[in-house]
């Protein structure tokens, strides 16, 4: 089993949404991340390389952006957004992956 962690960022994200959108993304967070985080499937994927993070996780219409330490098993949650076409808005603000 993995443990997993939020970043400041990923946790101020969090806020930014409603309640009911915070309590579905826990929730498949702890669903989807917490035995398996590297698995590919086809709401979970490897990230092409970015400054952000490795993996992404599709709930929906959120994105949740995360890297795993499998040595330690943490999962890292780095941001929590919103993606509108190619485009990932965190916050309601557009952010550039790279």
């Amino acid at each position: 089993m993995y443990q997993i962690e939020y970043t400041l960022e990923a946790v101020a994200d969090l806020k930014s949404l409603k309640k009911s959108e915070q309590g579905a993304i826990l929730d498949a967070i702890d669903v989807q991340l917490r035995y398996e985080p590297t698995v590919e499937t086809r709401n979970r994927k490897q990230m092409r390389p970015n400054a952000i993070a490795q993996w992404e996780l599709r709930i929906g219409q959120f994105r949740v952006l995360y890297n795993v330490e499998t040595a330690v098993r943490v999962v890292d949650v780095r941001r929590i957004g919103k993606k509108q076409r190619n485009l990932y808005l965190f916050r309601g603000q557009q952010e550039d992956l790279q």
